[in-house]
Protein backbone atom coordinates (compact mmCIF):
# COMPACT_ATOMS: atom_id res chain seq x y z
CA UNK A 1 0.00 0.00 0.00
CA UNK A 2 1.61 3.38 -1.26
CA UNK A 3 0.84 6.10 0.97
CA UNK A 4 0.83 9.75 -1.20
CA UNK A 5 1.92 12.75 0.56
CA UNK A 6 1.48 15.66 -1.19
CA UNK A 7 5.18 17.20 -1.60
CA UNK A 8 4.31 20.86 -0.06
CA UNK A 9 2.51 19.53 3.57
CA UNK A 10 4.78 17.69 6.11
CA UNK A 11 3.25 15.70 8.84
CA UNK A 12 2.76 18.54 10.83
CA UNK A 13 1.33 20.67 8.03
CA UNK A 14 -1.25 18.02 7.35
CA UNK A 15 -2.33 17.80 10.86
CA UNK A 16 -2.89 21.66 10.91
CA UNK A 17 -5.01 21.63 7.30
CA UNK A 18 -7.18 18.62 8.75
CA UNK A 19 -7.99 20.30 12.22
CA UNK A 20 -8.51 24.04 9.78
CA UNK A 21 -11.09 21.72 7.28
CA UNK A 22 -12.83 20.39 10.45
CA UNK A 23 -13.28 23.35 12.69
CA UNK A 24 -14.68 25.08 8.94
CA UNK A 25 -16.79 22.35 8.96
CA UNK A 26 -18.14 21.71 12.59
CA UNK A 27 -17.74 25.40 13.89
CA UNK A 28 -17.49 28.26 11.93
CA UNK A 29 -20.81 29.13 11.87
CA UNK A 30 -21.04 29.75 15.61
CA UNK A 31 -17.84 31.90 15.69
CA UNK A 32 -19.56 34.11 12.98
CA UNK A 33 -22.97 34.53 14.36
CA UNK A 34 -24.86 35.31 17.45
CA UNK A 35 -28.23 35.12 18.73
CA UNK A 36 -30.64 37.62 20.96
CA UNK A 37 -33.93 36.98 22.16
CA UNK A 38 -36.70 39.39 21.80
CA UNK A 39 -40.02 38.80 24.29
CA UNK A 40 -43.58 39.74 22.66
CA UNK A 41 -46.14 40.82 25.16
CA UNK A 42 -49.87 40.99 24.09
CA UNK A 43 -51.62 42.97 26.34
CA UNK A 44 -55.66 42.16 25.98
CA UNK A 45 -58.27 44.49 26.83
CA UNK A 46 -62.05 43.53 27.13
CA UNK A 47 -64.32 44.72 24.25
CA UNK A 48 -67.75 45.16 24.26
CA UNK A 49 -69.17 46.85 20.99
CA UNK A 50 -72.64 47.53 19.54
CA UNK A 51 -71.07 48.31 15.62
CA UNK A 52 -72.38 51.67 14.62
CA UNK A 53 -73.52 49.89 11.48
CA UNK A 54 -76.05 48.54 13.82
CA UNK A 55 -79.89 49.33 12.84
CA UNK A 56 -80.69 49.28 16.46
CA UNK A 57 -78.53 52.58 16.93
CA UNK A 58 -80.48 55.23 15.69
CA UNK A 59 -82.61 53.26 13.97
CA UNK A 60 -86.77 52.84 13.00
CA UNK A 61 -88.79 49.97 12.92
CA UNK A 62 -92.44 51.01 10.87
CA UNK A 63 -95.47 48.72 10.92
CA UNK A 64 -98.50 49.62 9.13
CA UNK A 65 -102.07 49.44 9.91
CA UNK A 66 -103.79 50.80 6.87
CA UNK A 67 -106.76 48.61 6.46
CA UNK A 68 -108.95 45.46 7.90
CA UNK A 69 -106.87 42.97 7.06
CA UNK A 70 -103.62 44.85 8.87
CA UNK A 71 -106.00 44.71 11.96
CA UNK A 72 -107.19 40.99 11.46
CA UNK A 73 -103.30 39.32 11.35
CA UNK A 74 -100.29 38.97 13.20
CA UNK A 75 -97.46 41.48 11.37
CA UNK A 76 -94.04 40.70 11.65
CA UNK A 77 -91.02 43.08 10.58
CA UNK A 78 -87.39 41.60 10.00
CA UNK A 79 -84.49 43.64 10.95
CA UNK A 80 -81.11 42.36 9.16
CA UNK A 81 -78.41 43.41 11.33
CA UNK A 82 -80.28 45.37 14.03
CA UNK A 83 -77.32 44.63 15.95
CA UNK A 84 -73.99 43.76 15.09
CA UNK A 85 -71.91 43.02 18.15
CA UNK A 86 -68.42 42.33 19.05
CA UNK A 87 -67.57 41.06 22.57
CA UNK A 88 -64.16 39.50 23.95
CA UNK A 89 -66.28 37.38 26.79
CA UNK A 90 -69.68 35.27 26.42
CA UNK A 91 -72.58 37.58 27.15
CA UNK A 92 -76.41 38.55 27.51
CA UNK A 93 -78.59 40.79 25.61
CA UNK A 94 -80.95 42.48 27.32
CA UNK A 95 -83.84 44.25 25.94
CA UNK A 96 -86.31 46.93 27.84
CA UNK A 97 -89.00 49.71 26.68
CA UNK A 98 -87.94 53.28 27.94
CA UNK A 99 -91.30 54.13 28.87
CA UNK A 100 -94.99 52.15 29.43
CA UNK A 101 -96.25 53.10 26.16
CA UNK A 102 -96.15 53.54 22.43
CA UNK A 103 -97.29 57.48 22.63
CA UNK A 104 -98.73 59.60 20.03
CA UNK A 105 -99.65 63.17 22.44
CA UNK A 106 -102.28 61.65 25.05
CA UNK A 107 -102.76 58.52 23.00
CA UNK A 108 -101.65 55.39 24.26
CA UNK A 109 -100.63 52.36 22.77
CA UNK A 110 -99.08 49.20 25.83
CA UNK A 111 -95.86 48.48 24.88
CA UNK A 112 -96.22 44.80 25.78
CA UNK A 113 -98.48 44.59 22.31
CA UNK A 114 -94.95 43.74 20.69
CA UNK A 115 -93.12 40.78 20.90
CA UNK A 116 -88.92 40.44 19.94
CA UNK A 117 -87.27 37.49 19.40
CA UNK A 118 -83.74 36.48 17.21
CA UNK A 119 -84.44 35.79 13.39
CA UNK A 120 -82.79 32.31 12.43
CA UNK A 121 -80.68 33.89 10.19
CA UNK A 122 -78.69 35.58 13.10
CA UNK A 123 -74.94 34.92 13.58
CA UNK A 124 -75.12 35.24 17.34
CA UNK A 125 -75.53 32.03 19.05
CA UNK A 126 -77.14 31.63 22.67
CA UNK A 127 -80.18 30.65 24.08
CA UNK A 128 -83.01 32.74 22.86
CA UNK A 129 -86.21 32.80 23.69
CA UNK A 130 -89.16 35.67 22.39
CA UNK A 131 -89.58 38.72 24.70
CA UNK A 132 -92.79 40.57 25.41
CA UNK A 133 -91.73 43.92 25.74
CA UNK A 134 -91.55 45.66 29.22
CA UNK A 135 -90.12 48.22 30.98
CA UNK A 136 -88.26 45.60 32.58
CA UNK A 137 -84.82 44.14 31.41
CA UNK A 138 -85.44 40.82 29.63
CA UNK A 139 -82.70 38.55 28.52
CA UNK A 140 -83.45 38.24 24.76
CA UNK A 141 -80.34 35.71 24.76
CA UNK A 142 -77.93 34.37 27.44
CA UNK A 143 -75.07 32.63 26.87
CA UNK A 144 -74.23 34.83 23.81
CA UNK A 145 -70.53 33.33 22.59
CA UNK A 146 -67.50 35.99 21.85
CA UNK A 147 -67.15 36.82 18.19
CA UNK A 148 -66.11 39.93 16.09
CA UNK A 149 -68.65 41.71 14.11
CA UNK A 150 -71.73 39.17 14.60
CA UNK A 151 -74.80 40.12 13.22
CA UNK A 152 -78.39 39.91 15.42
CA UNK A 153 -81.18 40.13 13.12
CA UNK A 154 -84.55 40.59 15.07
CA UNK A 155 -87.99 39.82 14.40
CA UNK A 156 -90.56 42.72 15.68
CA UNK A 157 -94.13 41.05 16.14
CA UNK A 158 -97.28 42.52 16.96
CA UNK A 159 -99.69 39.25 17.53
CA UNK A 160 -103.20 39.45 15.38
CA UNK A 161 -105.01 38.88 19.38
CA UNK A 162 -103.02 42.46 20.11
CA UNK A 163 -103.73 44.07 16.76
CA UNK A 164 -107.29 43.51 16.75
CA UNK A 165 -108.03 44.14 21.00
CA UNK A 166 -108.93 47.67 22.06
CA UNK A 167 -105.08 47.96 22.84
CA UNK A 168 -104.51 48.96 18.75
CA UNK A 169 -108.06 49.23 17.23
CA UNK A 170 -110.41 52.00 17.49
CA UNK A 171 -106.95 54.55 18.78
CA UNK A 172 -106.98 57.78 17.03
CA UNK A 173 -105.24 57.82 13.74
CA UNK A 174 -101.33 58.78 13.68
CA UNK A 175 -97.71 57.87 14.84
CA UNK A 176 -97.01 56.04 18.08
CA UNK A 177 -93.70 55.86 19.61
CA UNK A 178 -91.48 54.28 22.07
CA UNK A 179 -87.76 53.58 22.44
CA UNK A 180 -86.50 50.24 23.27
CA UNK A 181 -83.17 49.99 24.84
CA UNK A 182 -80.45 47.00 24.47
CA UNK A 183 -78.41 46.07 26.98
CA UNK A 184 -75.07 43.68 26.08
CA UNK A 185 -73.50 42.21 29.69
CA UNK A 186 -70.53 40.13 30.27
CA UNK A 187 -71.18 36.85 32.20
Amino acid sequence: MKTYVLPYLNKKGRTISALVFIFFLFGINSIWSQEATTTINLTLADVLSIEPGSVANGGTVDFQYDNVSDYNSEKTTTVPNSLIITFSKPFDLKVKANGENFENGSNVIPVDVLTIRRNESSQLTGVSAPVVLSTQDQVLITGADRGSKLNLDLDYIIPQARSSSTDILGKPAGIYTQKVTYTLTAI
